[in-house]
């Protein structure tokens, strides 16, 4: 289908685009500005979304045409990209957009000029603390509260999106009973939490922090803090979780997708 190809298309160029910043990594840039001859207007949107959001840092990412050449933005928490791109407005045929997302059209020749320029000047003017990726937190929450209803409570606040970020919670000390790497070669962290309701009763739920395989280092029997989003989990539990709060009688299972964590 369509649909599909262009999510292929998408996952190959976001890998195209991280291969080349990957290869800048001891000097990583305060911008990240990549260009190509084989990246297609209609995706470069969504691979500059996905690489600010990945490497926290704003993203221009650029579809090389044989004359004229389209940029699509994506910016970061508190940096005005399309203010920062008008500024260069000398070296651009038009620009528009909004602080977070911008795109412009240059002419292929002027390129290489207005990446110098625009990597220069973000060098300058890009607060080293506006980098550092910083959560925020809506309430503190203990697991036990959790249940369909809350989550179908928040569901009505949705569609979430950058003007209308998705409620986000942290419970504390709240004990791994079960850790496991998930996902193409283990870049995934599943975890089941352990939460006491009552004296003698005790509920579980299951958490996921995609792209967070490689740095945790947690272990089953830690408490540990944990910032998420409540999500609803649509894959089976394995065997040996199939009473996961929320879960069984025919009732919605629901998961924490986790943001954030460490050990107490």
């Amino acid at each position: 289908t369509t649909n599909k190809e262009r999510q292929e298309l998408t996952l190959q160029t976001v890998l195209h685009a991280k291969g080349y910043i990957k290869n800048q990594r001891s000097n990583l840039k305060n911008l990240l500005f990549i260009s190509h001859q084989s990246y297609e207007q209609g995706i470069i949107g969504l691979v500059a979304g996905k690489i600010a959001e990945e490497f926290y840092r704003p993203a221009i990412v650029v579809a090389i045409g044989e004359k004229y050449s389209k940029a699509s933005a994506r910016s970061i928490s508190g940096f005005n990209i399309i203010e920062f791109i008008r500024e260069h407005s000398s070296y651009l045929m038009d620009a528009g957009g909004h602080p977070m997302a911008a795109g412009f059209t240059v002419e292929t020749t002027k390129l290489a000029a207005l990446q110098k320029a625009l990597e220069d000047r973000a060098e300058l003017v890009l607060n080293k603390d506006l980098l550092i990726r910083s959560l925020k937190i809506d309430c503190e929450l203990p697991l036990s509260a959790i249940n369909v209803s809350l989550y179908e409570s928040l569901q009505k606040l949705a569609p979430f999106g950058m003007g209308n970020p998705e409620p986000t919670f942290i419970s504390r000390g709240v004990v791994v009973e079960d850790v496991r790497l998930v996902g193409a070669e283990g870049k995934h962290l599943k975890i089941n939490f352990k939460f006491q309701i009552s004296n003698f009763k005790f509920g579980r739920i299951e958490g996921i922090g995609f792209g967070m395989g490689e740095t945790a280092k947690i272990h089953i029997g830690d408490r540990v803090d944990i910032v998420y989003t409540i999500d609803e989990n649509e894959w089976p539990a394995r065997q040996s979780n199939a009473q996961a709060f929320a879960g069984g009688n025919g009732e919605k299972r629901l998961q924490l997708k986790i943001k954030d964590l460490r050990k107490v």
